[in-house]
């Protein structure tokens, strides 16, 4: 199955929005299989169980 960022995006979002904290939106995530992944250069979703890069995390959605 091929991810894409944008439906990607779509659920991170999602999670967000329904999370209480940083702490349970990233809880959230993980049910779905992502992480993020903090860097330098910005956050990214990554693959939990491969760490795959799948897209970056627009500033308004980074923590």
């Amino acid at each position: 199955m091929e991810r894409k960022p944008a439906s990607i995006l779509e659920i991170v979002e999602r999670e967000q929005r329904h999370s209480l904290s940083d702490r349970e939106w990233k809880h959230r995530l993980r049910g779905y299989g992502y992480s993020i992944k903090y860097r330098e250069d910005g956050q990214f979703v990554t693959s939990l169980l491969g760490g795959e890069e799948f897209c970056k995390l627009p500033q308004e959605l980074a923590a």
